[in-house]
C-alpha cells in the first residue's frame, strides 16, 4: 500500500505500463506461432512475410523499451536463420573416426 500521494500515483502509472507490456508480449508470442507454423508446414512464401510482420512487431517493442534491444536482434536473427534453413537441403552429419 502507497504512503503517499505521488507513490499512489506511481502504483496507478504502474499498473497501465504493465497492462500495455501484458498486451504486446501476448501480440509478440503469437505472431511468432503463427510464423513458426506457417515453416512448419511448408509455406515459405507466407513465412516471409510473416517474419517481416514479427520483425517489425520486435522492433517496436524493443523501440519503446517493453523488450530490449538485444533481446529484439537476437530473436530476428533466429527467426531468420529458420527461414533460411527451409530453403536449403539438409546437410549429411560429419563421420565420426
Amino acid at each position: 500500500m502507497p504512503n503517499t500521494k505521488s507513490a499512489a500515483k506511481q502504483a496507478r502509472s504502474s499498473e497501465r505500463k504493465a497492462a500495455r507490456n501484458r498486451g504486446v508480449k501476448s501480440r509478440l508470442k503469437s505472431l511468432e506461432k503463427t510464423y513458426l507454423s506457417l515453416l512448419q508446414d511448408g509455406k515459405v512464401e507466407d513465412a516471409k512475410q510473416a517474419l517481416s510482420r514479427v520483425a517489425s512487431a520486435y522492433d517496436k517493442a524493443a523501440k519503446v523499451g517493453i523488450i530490449k534491444k538485444e533481446k529484439a536482434s537476437r530473436k530476428r536473427s533466429r527467426l531468420q536463420v529458420r527461414l533460411n534453413a527451409t530453403g536449403k537441403a539438409p546437410a549429411a552429419a560429419p563421420a565420426k573416426s
